[in-house]
């Protein structure tokens, strides 16, 4: 390659959102190195491909992307959560150039450098990139990543071994980087991490600064911090911890989104213990009914697994009464399915495929009846929406109630907005999940 040509580079991220701020990273990099990022497999000069390991489907899907980038490219560089098996990589993919574990931005920069060097004429004085990075996610709304890894030890998990014990990010080092995803024009930023609760734990809370102001390393200062920020934060991932408590008030308030997704995953005290679940216990619905005599509008969102080794009937139906009485606004399930080297592999009384299916189709029922009604209970009311895209059919946008790609869209008959705008609407319909409006 002839050192005045810009070099390209192809990027692939597949998997969940804290794999896709792994590769904005890298993608930073990248372009203050003065590296093109191309869209194309016959325009790159290398391929990256950000894998997903979580269950044995994402491991499918991540083999098959990098088979396909090899077949139009030929130069293909792998990294992300299924690099920590790169024997089962190369096994099906021998000819792969480097292979590598999530987190591990050095090591993919050095691969992609050994393949196709930076240009000589990059001159790194001059900012090629903005000052927020690259983002991979439209321009106003943004991940916000505080930490890696887990201390927790889930049973059906394996995270803690592939991401490592919980780092936090230091809060000045998070908040500095909100603020200037804020200054580039973000509205929204969705703080994620494997364990938002446990935020600053590793590191005793320890106090920071940011603006020449002492921060704790703590997820209610931070949370405090970002409120000052004038933008939307919402929280993703948050274990109902006892200080969990605190952040209620700033949501009535108007200061955070209301809205939590915390991962309930079950509420039979039987397969909790069996999944070894963390601060999960029985006092979890007056929890939820205190949370909300504090503030009305939140919303909260979790996930749930059917089909648990040693899950009853009288389990499973003891989560439908739960989640009767929880009212969760916004849910997903999946079936249990084995991921190799979780301990959950070895419990006794496995769930046959059939009774998995006959609960996972029973639970959605149950629950998307809860989500309709709840929907029902906003029509006639104004809310404050965040559009996303324009068509000439209409808008689409997102009310508080509303994680981008997980949750449900607000559907408004008008063109006369733009990505990224802030307005007020009249919900008139809604369904299962989603919700009709007029601009006020």
């Amino acid at each position: 390659m002839s050192t005045t040509a810009t070099p390209k580079v192809g990027f692939i991220s597949l998997g969940c959102p804290k794999a896709l701020v792994d590769s904005e990273r890298i993608l930073t990099q990248l372009r203050m190195e003065g590296y093109d990022v191309v869209s194309t497999y016959q325009d790159a000069d290398v391929v990256v491909v950000n894998t997903c390991g979580f269950i044995d489907s994402a491991k499918a899907e991540s083999l098959e992307v990098i088979g396909e980038a090899l077949a139009e490219n030929g130069k293909v560089i792998v990294t992300g959560c299924m690099g920590v098996e790169e024997s089962a990589i190369r096994n099906v993919h021998p000819s792969v150039l480097s292979v590598t574990g999530p987190q591990q931005y050095e090591q993919v920069l050095n691969a992609v450098h050994e393949v196709v060097p930076p240009s000589t004429e990059h001159n790194p004085m001059i900012d090629l990139v903005p000052p927020q990075g690259i983002k991979l996610t439209p321009r106003h709304y943004a991940y916000l990543k505080i930490s890696e890894g887990c201390n927790h030890s889930c049973s059906f998990c394996i995270i803690p071994s592939m991401r490592g014990k919980l780092v936090s990010r230091p809060v000045g080092e998070v908040l500095s980087e909100a603020e200037r995803l804020v200054r580039a024009g973000v509205k929204e930023l969705l703080v994620i991490s494997q364990d938002t609760s446990a935020y600053g734990v590793d590191l005793k809370y320890k106090t920071d600064f940011w603006n020449g102001q002492p921060v704790k390393t703590r997820m209610t200062e931070l949370c405090e911090a970002l409120s000052s920020m004038g933008i939307w934060v919402r929280l993703h991932y948050v274990y109902p911890y006892p200080h969990v408590d605190e952040l209620i008030p700033l949501m009535a308030a108007g200061k955070l989104l209301p809205y939590l997704d915390i991962p309930f995953q079950h509420a039979s005290p039987k397969v909790l213990k069996a999944m070894k679940r963390p601060a999960f216990e029985d006092k979890t619905l007056a929890r939820i009914k205190n949370w909300r005599e504090i503030c009305p509008e939140l919303t909260i969102r979790s996930t749930f697994i059917v089909g648990f080794p040693g899950e009853t009937e009288e389990d499973f139906q003891y989560l439908l009464d739960w989640l009767s009485e929880a009212q969760l606004d916004r849910v997903g399930c999946f079936q249990y399915s084995p991921v190799d080297g979780a301990s959950a592999n070895l419990l006794d009384d496995p769930v046959p495929d059939e009774i998995k299916q006959d609960r996972w189709d029973r639970f959605m029922a149950h629950q998307q009846a809860i989500s309709a009604a709840r929907l029902q209970l906003k029509i006639g009311k104004e809310l404050e929406v965040l559009i996303d895209e324009v068509d000439d059919q209409g808008a689409v946008a997102r009310c508080y109630a509303d994680a981008p790609e997980i949750d449900g869209s607000v559907f408004i008959a008008s063109t006369a907005v733009k990505p990224g705008d802030k307005v007020r609407v009249r919900i008139v319909d809604a369904d299962e999940y989603d919700l009709w409006a007029e601009l006020v």
